[in-house]
């Protein structure tokens, strides 16, 4: 296959947007340099469309995309939260087969696709049959999401949760039987099989592979959760867990274990740089710096969260101690990386009722004779002087992009030779950026751009969205309309 030469009119790399520059990708899809002077390329001309890094969604539960819109009422407890919705959620989790896992996951890595995300880390639950029984292949259901990423054309980190109960002295719950593994032997005896047959099946590209995920702290006891740790600290596999999500879920550590989840996992020498906990938002001062201190991250799922009345990521105290924070699209209610890259900053603002609180750069000062002693860093006008781009949006970006790639330990997150041709492109006409100028581009695009702006996304060198469409889109979506009416009922269309 000879190399591809991409043309856009701006490629964003290093922080900074290049006119005049192209990007070239050789036969196994990683960017390369020209070697010879009249050696055969492909050429695509990508006129008035700039070219970024593929966003890398660091948290996804794909089956959950079967009930967008489906929990957004009351349910006639007194208080609705999280652990009401949980109970809606498992109901459809209960009735999904395995080629209704397939059509639920294809759906939703197609939208991530048209989103300009390349790369996904699943965390994935569902191991057994809707009755608890094993399946003659007991990673059937992970197997099903991987063969659902790579059709659609998506890397996937296949982050395979470990589940052993419900809760510390918590009943059993007969719908999360689909999830348990209820000892670390067979966990991690499932683990090896799937992580040798990934590499059977996607070859040694780093197109599928596999990370730790136990679920929590309330769901994994301690014996078992050292273990499986061990396991993968042994092989550098990414470890991701929900961590301190509900300040029931920190009540009930306390109770069991006397320390906060974080103050466990820290104690116990189980933070390490492989480990990344998902959403850690009811979390101390001396959590965090725990957390940074041994060099873990943390991902975000601001839409999720706040959609689950969750709470507010303490971003500011992360980035704060240096703990690098990743995006997730969790619950799929919305699925849209630059919305949740700037639901981080957002957020806090609401909260503190102030701007650019994720700033890195120094405080404002007050400038002599300003109305009010308000604090001034720009002239009048507010724009950026030529040439200076957004530290904050720049900021921003990169947890959509290279924090995901070590949450996930996956290749991508820039644009550098040797590195795959993971990237998407977005039409510079679009009417959402509309007046920017390349000083303030990369803010428009965090801060304001439409997913419809999104027109190519290439994998490896491939391309697998083009003009703003996948082309197995529409047998997706009527597949997954098939599901949904099976699931509900009916859908519209």
């Amino acid at each position: 296959m000879p190399k591809t030469l991409w043309s856009p009119a701006l490629v964003y790399s290093g922080g900074v947007f290049h006119r005049g520059r192209a990007l070239l990708s050789d036969e196994s899809g990683r960017i390369t340099e020209p070697t010879e002077l009249h050696e055969a390329v492909i050429s695509h001309s990508l006129a008035k469309r700039a070219l970024l890094p593929g966003l890398i969604n660091a948290h996804s539960h794909a089956f959950q995309r079967v009930i967008r819109g489906r929990t957004e009422y009351r349910t006639g407890d007194n208080t609705d939260s999280f652990w009401t919705w949980r109970e809606m959620m498992y109901r459809a989790a209960v009735r999904l087969e395995p080629e209704d896992i397939y059509d639920a996951s294809r759906m939703a890595f197609l939208e991530m696709a048209l989103s300009g995300i390349t790369t996904v880390g699943e965390f994935h639950y569902l191991h057994r049959a809707a009755d608890g029984g094993v399946y003659d292949d007991p990673n059937l259901l992970s197997k099903e999401v991987v063969r659902a990423a790579t059709d659609v054309g998506l890397r996937i980190a296949l982050l395979r949760v470990a589940y052993a109960r419900s809760g510390y002295e918590t009943e059993s719950n007969p719908q999360q039987r689909r999830f348990v593994e209820a000892d670390p032997d067979t966990y991690l005896k499932n683990v090896a099989q799937l992580i040798a047959d990934l590499e059977r099946m996607t070859g040694t590209d780093r197109r599928a592979w596999v990370g730790i995920a136990p679920h929590s702290v309330r769901a994994v006891p301690l014996n078992y959760l050292k273990e499986i740790i061990s396991f993968a600290c042994a092989r550098a596999l990414p470890v991701h867990m929900h961590l301190a999500e509900q300040p029931a879920e920190v009540s009930a550590c306390i109770q069991e274990y006397g320390r906060s989840p974080v103050a466990l996992l820290a104690s116990e020498g189980l933070l390490n740089e492989h480990f990344t906990g998902v959403h850690a938002i009811h979390v101390t001062p001396k959590a965090v710096r725990e957390l940074a201190g041994a060099r873990a991250m943390v991902c975000a799922c601001p839409t999720t969260e706040r959609n689950l009345g969750d709470g507010i990521v303490p971003v500011d105290a992360y980035f704060a101690a240096g703990v690098r924070v990743s995006l997730g699209s969790d619950s799929q209610a919305q699925i849209d990386l630059l919305e949740d890259a700037r639901e981080l900053e957002y957020h806090l603002r609401l909260q503190k009722m102030e701007r650019a609180i994720l700033d890195p750069g120094s405080s404002p000062t007050v400038r002599e004779g300003s109305p009010g002693g308000r604090p001034a860093t720009q002239e009048a006008e507010g724009a950026l002087p030529d040439g200076q781009a957004s530290a904050l949006a720049a900021r921003l970006f990169d947890c959509a992009t290279t924090n995901g790639t070590a949450s996930l330990n996956a290749p991508g997150g820039s644009l550098q030779l040797g590195q795959p041709a993971d990237f998407f492109t977005i039409d510079l006409d679009d009417a959402s950026l509309a007046g920017a100028s390349e000083s303030d581009l990369l803010s428009s695009i965090v801060f304001s751009l439409a997913r419809t702006a999104v027109k190519d996304v290439v994998v490896g060198g491939k391309r697998i969205v083009a003009d703003g469409r996948h082309a197995q889109q529409e047998e997706i979506v009527e597949r997954f309309k098939a599901l949904q009416k099976k699931l509900w009922g009916s859908v519209i269309g």
